[in-house]
């Protein structure tokens, strides 16, 4: 057990009988930040007890699985430091630079050459070489390692080496996990792509566990709920990582503000002028490293048409803040594989060859956070081969 997984309550977090079908296969797409937190997290709490209140998880055991049964066999990302290495040395390798707070045993997962399109902005180009050589054979690494789900890790603004990814993901019959506010699992088009196949798609962006986003949230639905009109509002945030570092490329922001915009402002029964709304990442220093720092102001009218106003400073390691999120997620993307679909569509029992599971039918649209997206757009997946860094780009990385 890690040393922060001590009991500290009765109850426990997701403490259930577990499922005897064994590991879940996790494909990761940009070795960056929060992948770094995702696979330490998998290693820190792989001894946590389920019957324990475990700090920094969610769910010591989700859908029947521990976070022990989550196994990283493939990685893919274009940095020349980083591919060619075994995933565990290179979640360590700069430019990565949030917390260290487990190591990782080798475990024979090397790095490959991803797919590039607008993944690479202005500034990340500045301090990282494209590795050389082709693209590696995403659909086929999937398969033979018998891929369950794919987390998507790419830079903000990434639209059309998401889409690209997402697929690859189809064709090789993997769920997808979009971390990332490029919207794929709020849209339509994709959610029928995805239940066609019976496969789970789950995003976009991420909702960390006490992020700038969710806290902006509470506190807009606290002043809904104790009747004060919120007139006013920003959210500022900016931090070391390569994250903001790319979003000083402000033509990749666009989807992340209407992400973290929407998240803040549906939490109103009523509309709030856009010009009395800011959301949106700030700018980039570099001695924060991965920390992120968010101050939030909200104005509000009370009883008496008098002011109230309150400020909120949040500091926070980003990559750690968001990696117990999408461990519930892969663990929750694996338990739609398991259920009795509707029809006999052989299409949607491709899994079952393979590990005996039942995929089941249905919208996959399990978004945290998203904006709008025409379908047209979508189309920009479909293409294959090594992409140039174009700009036909409305988000972030």
């Amino acid at each position: 057990m890690p040393k922060n997984a001590s009991s500290n309550g009765s109850a426990g977090n997701g403490a259930r009988p577990t499922r005897k079908e064994g590991k879940i296969r996790v494909a990761i797409v940009g070795v960056g930040n929060c992948a770094s937190s995702l696979v330490q997290g998998r290693y820190y709490y792989e001894n946590a007890a389920e019957s324990d209140f475990v700090p920094g998880l969610m769910h010591v055991n989700l859908g029947g699985y521990h976070v022990r049964d989550i196994e990283f066999v493939a990685a893919f990302d274009i940095d020349r430091n980083k591919v060619g290495k075994d995933l565990s040395e290179a979640i360590y390798t700069k430019p990565n630079n949030t917390f260290v707070f487990q190591q990782v045993p080798n475990l024979g997962v090397p790095v490959e050459r991803g797919m590039t399109h607008d993944g690479l902005g202005k500034y990340l180009s500045e301090i990282i070489e494209k590795a050389p050589g082709p693209t590696a054979d995403i659909v086929g690494i999937l398969k033979e390692r018998k891929v369950d789900v794919m987390v998507s890790y790419l830079p903000v603004g990434s639209e059309e080496a998401t889409k690209w990814y997402v697929e690859q993901a189809l064709r090789a019959g993997v769920g997808f996990i979009n971390a990332i506010p490029v919207f794929i699992g709020r849209e339509p088009y994709w959610q029928r792509r995805f239940a066609e196949v019976g496969l789970p798609i789950i995003g976009d962006d991420i909702k960390s566990q006490v992020g700038a986003t969710i806290s902006h949230r509470v506190l807009t639905r606290l002043f809904m709920d104790r009747g004060v009109r919120l007139d006013r509002t920003y959210q500022l945030n900016f931090g070391g990582n390569t994250d903001f570092l790319n979003m000083l490329e402000r033509e990749r922001l666009e989807s992340k503000k209407i992400s973290k915009t929407n998240a803040v402002t549906s939490m109103l029964d009523y509309e709030l002028d856009p010009d009395n709304v800011h959301v949106g990442p700030s700018d980039h220093v570099p001695w924060l490293q991965d920390r992120k720092w968010c101050y939030i102001r909200m104005e509000g009218t009370t009883f008496g048409d008098v002011p109230l106003n309150a400020e909120l400073k949040l500091e926070v390691w980003d990559s750690p803040n968001s990696a117990g999120v999408i461990t519930d997620a892969i663990r929750g993307a694996i338990e739609l594989l398991h259920e009795e679909p509707a029809d006999t569509d052989p299409r949607r029992h491709r899994l079952q060859s393979r590990r005996g599971l039942h995929p089941r039918r249905g919208q996959r649209d399990a978004a945290w956070h998203g904006g709008a997206e025409e379908e047209d757009h979508a189309q920009a997946g479909l293409r294959q081969g090594e992409g140039s860094n174009s700009r036909h780009v409305r988000t972030r990385g």
